[in-house]
């Protein structure tokens, strides 16, 4: 099986408003995305949005976003835990 690998780059990202965007724009998600914590959940755990192929996010630049907003960062790696339509991994090394 291939994979289809989607990154989620969090560079320059300082809110939850920002992080929704981000999310937004580089998973190409639909217009109707809510841009909240529930929505971002509903659409990480809907097989119909994401290839036939298992699907994984990289999620990118996350930490400056992590020191500056603890909570929020809480919330989202809750999120990203709990996707059932795709597997999100933290890049623990540089951008590349």
């Amino acid at each position: 099986m291939t994979e289809a690998v989607v990154s989620l780059d969090l560079d320059g990202v300082t809110d939850k408003a920002g992080l929704m965007d981000r999310c937004a724009r580089d998973l190409g998600l639909p217009d109707y995305f809510g841009r909240n914590w529930d929505a971002l959940a509903d659409v990480l755990s809907d097989p119909g949005l994401w290839p036939e192929s298992a699907a994984v996010v990289v999620v990118r630049n996350w930490q400056p976003y992590a020191e500056t907003r603890p909570g929020e960062w809480a919330t989202a790696c809750d999120v990203f835990s709990h996707a059932s339509a795709v597997t999100v991994a933290l890049a623990l090394g540089g951008s590349s």
